[in-house]
Formats: C-alpha cells, sequence, structure tokens
C-alpha cells in the first residue's frame, strides 16, 4: 500500500502518462508495446520452459538482493515453533521426547506433553527442514516461493492462453518473491499457495485429457493442503470435489470413457489420499498420542481460553507457570475480542486492510471497471466459488493473516489477469485506454516493489518480517565461544508479549546455546542443577537487549509462577 503523499503522487503521474501517450499516440504506443512483449509472448508459448526459467529467476533475483533485504531474522511466535518443527523433521524424527526441565523451556505456540513439538501443520516444517539440511532455514523458503510462482504459471496456463498465463505469474512472482514476507519470514504461505495451484491446475487438464500424471498431481495439491492449511485447504477444494464427481459420473462432456476416468484418475487419487490421511494420523498419534488428535487442537485445549471462530465465547481462565502466558492468553487474547459486534467489524476490517497489503497493489484499482466482466465469465465460475468459500471462512475465524488464505491465491491472480484482459480492449473515443490503465497496473506493481527493495522494506506489513537482530546476535556471540551456554530471560511487567525470547530447537541437552525462563527460585535451583556443565548467563530484554550478565544463583528471581 502506499504510505505518503510523494507516492501517490507518482501513482497519479504514473497514470495521467499511460493515458496520455494512449490518446496523443495511439498507434506508436501500441506498436511499442508489441514490440515488447514479442519476446515474452514466444516465451509464453514454450510452456515447460517458462516454468523452470520462472522458478530459477526468482531464486536469482532475491540473492541479487541481498545486500538490501538480507537472510531474515525471526520474531514472531510462529516462526520459532516452524523452525522447530523444521529442526525436529531435519533431525529425522516427527518429534521429540518432552524434556524434564520444561517448565522453564516452555513458550508460545508449541506442545510438551505428550511429546516436545510444534502445534502446526508438518508442511511448513518439511520447507525449513530441507533448508536446513542445504545449510540454512531460509534455503527451503525461498526455494518454496520460486516453486509456488512456478506452480501457479502451470495452473494459469490450463485456465488462460499462453502469455497471459505468464503474465499472470510474473504478478505473482513481483508481490510474493522479492519484498514479501512470504520470502522473509518463516510463516509460509508460499507451500500452501503451491498446494491451491496443483489442485486448480490439475482439474481442468483432469477433465479434458484423464491423464494419471494429473490425477496424481491433484493428489499431491490436496496433500500439502492437508498439511499446510487444513481449514482453508478444505473450503478451497469442496466446489472442485463436487465437478470432479460430476465429471466422474459422466455428466460433463469426455472423450474418456467411465472405466478408462476410475481407472487413470480415481484409483491413483483414492491411493495417494489414503497414504496422505495414513500419515496423518500416523504424524498425529506420534505427536499427541491419538490418531485423531491434531497437536493444534490439543495445544488450544491445553493453553487457550479464547475459541477460533467469531462466535466462539472464552473458556474459564487457565493458570500457567510464567507470566507472560498469563499476560497473552488470560489478558491480550480475551481483551481483543470480546464477542462485540464492534469486536467482529473491528478484526474484519483489520483482516481486511492486511490481505489488501499482501494480495493487491494500488495499481489493481484500475483493474476495478473490469473486474465485473471477469466475474461474469462462465469459465471463471467455479474458481471465484472457491474463492468466496476461502474468503467466508477467513473472515469466520478471529485471529486470520494474509498466509491463511494462501490456497486461493492463485484464484486471485487468475482473476486479476482475467480483468486485465477485458480492461486492454476498453476504449475512450477510440483510444486504448484500457490499455494503457493494464500496463499502467503491472508498471506499478513493478515500481512498487522495486521502491520497496530500494528502502529495505521486506514487507508493506513491516512487522510481519522484522524480527530482533538483538537475539540473534546474542545467540551467534555463544554459539562461538568455547563451552556450552544457559541463558536465564528475565522480563519486566510492562514486557511486550508479541516479543518473545524464549525458544530452543528440536535438541535440548546437547545444544550449544539454550534460552530458558527465569521463574521462582526452586524451579530455577532445579534448572541450574540439571544444567550446572553450562556457563549461566541472565538477558534482560526490557532493559538491555543486547547486554549478557553471568548469571548469579542468588540473583532475586521474580517469583512467576
Amino acid at each position: 500500500m502506499l504510505q505518503f503523499s510523494g507516492e501517490i503522487l507518482a501513482f497519479i503521474g504514473v497514470v495521467l502518462a499511460f493515458i496520455s501517450v494512449a490518446v496523443l499516440a495511439p498507434r506508436w504506443s501500441g506498436n511499442l508495446l508489441r514490440a515488447i512483449l514479442w519476446p515474452f509472448a514466444r516465451l509464453a508459448r514454450r510452456k515447460v520452459l517458462a516454468i523452470w526459467l520462472l522458478f530459477f529467476f526468482i531464486i536469482g533475483v532475491r540473492l541479487a538482493v541481498l545486500p538490501l533485504l538480507p537472510v531474515p531474522v525471526p520474531g514472531i511466535h510462529d516462526e520459532y515453533s516452524y523452525l522447530l518443527l523444521g529442526d525436529t523433521l531435519a533431525h529425522g524424527r516427527l518429534t521429540n521426547p518432552t524434556h524434564p526441565m520444561c517448565m522453564s523451556f516452555e513458550s508460545f505456540h508449541i506442545n510438551w506433553f505428550p511429546t516436545y513439538c510444534s502445534k502446526y501443520p508438518p508442511g511448513q516444517g518439511a520447507v525449513l527442514a530441507l533448508g536446513e539440511l542445504l545449510g540454512l532455514p531460509w534455503i527451503g523458503v525461498v526455494l518454496s516461493v520460486g516453486a509456488m510462482c512456478a506452480a501457479i504459471l502451470w495452473m494459469l496456463q490450463a485456465w488462460l492462453p499462453a502469455r497471459w498465463a505468464l503474465l499472470g505469474a510474473v504478478l505473482v512472482a513481483l508481490k510474493f518473491a522479492i519484498a514479501s514476507y512470504w520470502m522473509n519470514s518463516y510463516w509460509g504461505g508460499a507451500l500452501a499457495a503451491t498446494g491451491g495451484a496443483l489442485v486448480l491446475g490439475a482439474m481442468p487438464r483432469i477433465v479434458r485429457y484423464a491423464r494419471t500424471p494429473d490425477a496424481f498431481l491433484l493428489a499431491l495439491g490436496l496433500a500439502i493442503l492437508a498439511n499446510t492449511r487444513p481449514y482453508e485447504g478444505l473450503l478451497l477444494s469442496i466446489p472442485l470435489g463436487c465437478w470432479l464427481l460430476w465429471w466422474l459420473a459422466g455428466k460433463t462432456k469426455s472423450k474418456a470413457s467411465v472405466r478408462t476416468r476410475i481407472a487413470r484418475v480415481l484409483t491413483p487419487l483414492a491411493a495417494v489420499l489414503v497414504l496422505t490421511i495414513a500419515f496423518m494420523g500416523y504424524y498425529n498419534w506420534r505427536l499427541t498420542g491419538n490418531a485423531l488428535l491434531f497437536p493444534h487442537a490439543l495445544h488450544s485445549r491445553t493453553y487457550r481460553t479464547m475459541g477460533l471462530f467469531l462466535w466462539d465465547h472464552p473458556k474459564p481462565p487457565m493458570q500457567y507457570h510464567n507470566q507472560q502466558f498469563e499476560d497473552f492468553y488470560n489478558g491480550w487474547e480475551r481483551e481483543d475480542y470480546q464477542n462485540s459486534w464492534q469486536d467482529v467489524w473491528r478484526v474484519s476490517a483489520e483482516k481486511l486492510t492486511r490481505s489488501g497489503s499482501t494480495y493487491f497493489w494500488w495499481g489493481a484499482l484500475l483493474l476495478l471497471p473490469a473486474l465485473p466482466y471477469a466475474f461474469r465469465d462462465r469459465k471463471m465460475r467455479l474458481p471465484l466459488t472457491a474463492l468466496v468459500l476461502v474468503t467466508a471462512g477467513f473472515l469466520a475465524s478471529i485471529w486470520s493473516f494474509p498466509h491463511y488464505a494462501a490456497p486461493a491465491t492463485c484464484v486471485i491472480f487468475l482473476l486479476l489477469v482475467q480483468a486485465i484482459r477485458h480492461l486492454r480492449v476498453m476504449r475512450v473515443a477510440r483510444r486504448p485506454v484500457g490499455l494503457a490503465l493494464s500496463c499502467a497496473a503491472v508498471c506499478l506493481l513493478a515500481a512498487e516493489v522495486a521502491f520497496r527493495v530500494s528502502n529495505h522494506q521486506c514487507d508493506p506489513l513491516e512487522w510481519t518480517c522484522q524480527g530482533d537482530p538483538s537475539r540473534a546476535a546474542i545467540q551467534e556471540k555463544l554459539s562461538h565461544a568455547p563451552g556450552k551456554h544457559l541463558i536465564l530471560v528475565r522480563y519486566e511487567e510492562d514486557h511486550n508479549i508479541h516479543d518473545e525470547w524464549v525458544y530452543n530447537g528440536a535438541e535440548i541437552d546437547s545444544a550449544k546455546v539454550l534460552w530458558a525462563r527465569e521463574l521462582d527460585a526452586e524451579q530455577n535451583a532445579k534448572l541450574l542443577a540439571y544444567f550446572n556443565d553450562r556457563q549461566v548467563w541472565l538477558v534482560e530484554p526490557d532493559k538491555d537487549n543486547t547486554e549478557l550478565i553471568p548469571y548469579q544463583a542468588s540473583s532475586e528471581s521474580p517469583g512467576q509462577q
């Protein structure tokens, strides 16, 4: 989103410049545009080559801007939980044993009983585990964003002419692959968007050709959705599932017989889905002891006093082992949403504002005149239905971030490109004003991304990808110091509950550096006795978040139990 009057003036100036050229020199501008787009259209016709080039181009561009947008530092509760999941998988296991001193290590979005694990589905963790095995968790993020853009291009090729599909994928790359928290944090988003693209891209191909590889890709997309954003993924898949059943029943025109459809599509699809369900049950069983109990549900049952949806009412307050949990679960969450209509409108407006910054840009406003035509296109009805369902589910939850709606990313850009196609043929007094506006919309996105990169802005919502480098600096310093280290974190009463420092990896006892809460004197004594072979430090983030103080066992503790 544009934030300064200078940017707004630049936006108006670009639009007026394009319209002026279209009005004053329509033939010259048309010839120039065709000359510019000719190699682009030629590449688009080579569909497989375009997919691979886009994948590697995204990786190259993001690495090229590392001096301006360095490797991100985690800072959000969720990021550390995902990093724990990735570290666990990178160590070759699904979960970790509960530690005897878990009370001191307790932190947000992490389960400790019956096992030590993240509450989140394993999809994003697998991405981070791949990156960790390659040297850095963020490498997995970069690869996942490149794969997302490639998958969306493949999806768009099934719904649009080749050159328009490539344009849509380029828009996705500009929006998400450089200055976006999907690329510059560890929250995820890209993998779920990839799953949605595989599902939306496979269905038209299955209906048209009834090929087994497309059935496997559909199943892969559904498996990814189930293990990244299962709620939103289910909503996206409902209309597509209806379409598939309608096709299997022979209600749509197809050269393939019913027997062929079952053999080539339904059988491999069902086989992969059965394996996916079996894996999810096994994963749940290993983490929670119950194949039907998801880690996320267990965490909500253990820690949360608020529901997930707008109509849920709070449960009675719980008791926690530390003041930070008390402030977060019994304080902030209950105060932030109190089941009033005013709260409903407030959180809904917040979701729409954040999502607007993530999925759109000011230049997209130029597409509004053509959007009704895109919505009326018969071919767009099914994707639009899927988008409506995901949007309704997204708005129904109390706390939603833009990447929660990631499965519908490909649908959003499908509709945007379809709007551009309608807009480009609109004329005013025989002048190609619509073509000028569509070109301006694309150029404004490119200019906005360039502006953000040059200003070191990792996302329009900068708080989503700006972790505190102080904790990372301390971690780095002690990781190169002799011996093993234990850091006790002491918070002040006015501590910001969103600025958490106590997180650890999958390995507790063997970790070079451990972070723990300073609790009551008895628990602290147990912790120090257990780790008596470590050098112990004190960090006070609310006073000086760069200072390491040798910890004294007799230091006054806050008594936070």
